[in-house]
């Protein structure tokens, strides 16, 4: 008689602010495998562009453990509920409106937020980051812990940090050199300044960029991206950037004229965990560990110092940062940067006069 398996669950949990649900493997040829399944965690804040509240950074979390634990998981998929994002990072509401000028709540939010982290870093499933739109500053650090990234060809990566009164310290600042390069991740986490879906996978940090756009019945490139070669029979890389003036306008027209349609997406992802099933489960799971290190070296070196910065920021630059994004108007979301440095060189303090100058007005 076979013995009851044991459970390694922290807590049972019934998931509220996002997903966790189980969907078959696929095999080769495109059938489900009876007894295996992939574990879907999908943030489920569309109206915010997917930001994680902090109730949905503890149900991440338990998730993770949860895909780990599941005998039967082979793979994880982490993405986004919608088409326009995966994941925008901390929602700027509960930022701007309960953790501004709070350095103790935010330095407590900040351990939950780097423990979501390491959940990816450490989560005994390979992890591919579904990127299903815009990847930005926390939810680029989160795809960038994943192993694997597969993208809405729609899709836009970069940080807002220092633009908004913050530093891309979780994640960023750790992972992204070693995906494209010291130079590239500075101009990336300093400017600000984002990279289409075909520049990220130029650049190594992604895997592949799909079409999602369907116009008159077929699927389209970005028609925002103007490109140097595409993609061709041989796998040879595509160069991608935005477009500028007319030719943005026109692009712009033939988005809204396609509908999206995640199919080639999804089916991309679905390929990449069926090749994950036909590998032994540990050796693929000691090799991705190995793998992981390299990230880990760095994160587990700086993450604690990073926290407590961060907490700190939330007194000065961050509070007005996050006030700025939350209430100024849809084209001003930014403080007034000139006149915060030239108050600093005046050695002006960090204080109310200051805030109600330096943030946009309605």
């Amino acid at each position: 008689m076979s013995q009851a398996l044991l459970s390694h669950d922290i807590v049972e949990h019934d998931f509220k602010e996002i997903v966790y649900e189980l969907r078959p493997c696929l095999d080769r040829e495109g059938k489900p495998v009876a007894g295996l399944s992939n574990a879907w965690i999908i943030l489920n804040n569309p109206a915010q562009y997917n930001s994680y509240t902090t109730a949905a950074v503890k149900e991440v979390i338990l998730a993770l453990r949860q895909a780990s634990n599941e005998r039967s998981v082979v793979a994880v998929i982490f993405t986004g509920s919608g088409d326009k994002a995966f994941c925008t990072g901390g929602n700027t509401k509960e930022y701007a409106e309960y953790y501004a000028g709070r350095p103790l709540e935010y330095k407590q939010y900040m351990r939950l937020f780097n423990d979501m982290i390491t959940s990816i870093l450490t989560c005994d499933k390979p992890v591919i980051c579904r990127v299903n739109g815009m990847r930005i500053a926390g939810g680029q650090e989160l795809g960038m812990a994943c192993d694997l990234s597969l993208a809405s060809d729609l899709a836009v990566f970069g940080q807002a940090g220092p633009k908004h009164g913050s530093a891309p310290d979780g994640g960023s600042t750790d992972f992204l050199h070693l995906y494209v390069g010291i130079e590239r991740a500075i101009q990336s986490c300093t400017l600000c300044e984002t990279w289409t879906a075909y520049e990220a996978r130029q650049y190594g940090l992604i895997t592949d960029a799909l079409p999602v756009l369907k116009l008159d019945g077929a699927f389209i490139r970005n028609p925002l991206v103007i490109t140097d070669r595409w993609l061709d029979e041989t796998g040879e890389p595509v160069y991608g950037r935005m477009k500028r003036g007319d030719a943005l306008q026109a692009g712009k027209a033939m988005l809204a004229r396609g509908t999206i349609d995640l199919q080639p997406l999804d089916q991309a992802v679905e390929r990449m965990a069926t090749r994950f099933m036909y590998t032994m489960p540990d050796c693929t799971n000691k090799t991705l560990n190995s793998l992981r290190k390299k990230k880990l070296e760095h994160w587990d070196r700086n993450q604690q110092s990073n926290r407590d910065w961060l907490a700190l920021n939330m007194m000065t630059e961050a509070k007005a940062g996050f006030r700025a994004f939350q209430e100024g108007p849809k084209d001003r979301r930014e403080v007034d940067f000139v006149r915060l440095r030239l108050l600093l060189a005046e050695g002006h303090p960090w204080d109310d006069e200051m805030l109600a100058s330096i943030l946009p007005q309605r």
